[in-house]
């Protein structure tokens, strides 16, 4: 794909280069002119001798335009913001909270929808409406309240490294044993 990429981009006519040009896996953000969306993509399926390869594009509405989990919005001055990118078919379905999963599996859904949130999010109002909705799609989930803040603080707080055991520890391993979970015995005291 990236030979195919580079000569697509080298050989594209000078009226239809892209400015910026982004690929993850099958995934590409550019930046082009609007009148030159459809000559490049009718050039880049020209560039595959096999034919295999076909490409497609999606065109910004209303200054907006989905990349993976991102929503970038450009502004009137030219600068962008991003938001977390929901489809239109998402529904807003985790792990339940009254699945039979342990405890720690449920809090890591917690923790991985306000990661996200942290990690796209740029403005600040925007991670504070974010936050909303993540609570909003958990509690629908059957989660208690006192999970988000749970997470949120054990999220603020530093990690310490965990410190290597030498090999020449005094206590030797006794083996590994793996219980299935079931709940009410397996949950730790």
């Amino acid at each position: 794909m990236e030979y195919l990429e580079q000569a697509a981009i080298m050989t594209a006519p000078i009226e239809c280069k892209p400015k910026f040009w982004k690929r993850y896996v099958d995934d590409i953000l550019e930046v082009v002119a609007k009148d030159a969306v459809k000559p490049l993509t009718d050039h880049l399926n020209q560039v595959d001798d096999t034919q295999s390869i076909k490409f497609t594009f999606e065109e910004e509405v209303d200054g907006k335009i989905p990349f993976l989990d991102t929503l970038i919005v450009r502004r009137e001055n030219g600068s962008v913001k991003l938001l977390v990118y929901r489809k239109a078919t998402h529904t807003n379905q985790y792990l339940n909270f009254k699945s039979h999963h342990p405890l720690h599996q449920k809090l890591g859904v917690v923790r991985i929808l306000l990661d996200r949130k942290d990690k796209i999010v740029t403005e600040d109002q925007d991670k504070e409406d974010e936050e909303k909705i993540i609570k909003g799609a958990l509690k629908q989930c059957g989660y208690p309240d006192w999970c988000v803040e749970n997470v949120k603080s054990k999220m603020a707080t530093p990690k310490q490294k965990a410190k290597k055991s030498s090999k020449d520890n005094s206590e030797k391993s006794r083996g590994l044993v793996t219980l299935p979970y079931v709940e009410g015995v397996s949950e730790r005291c």
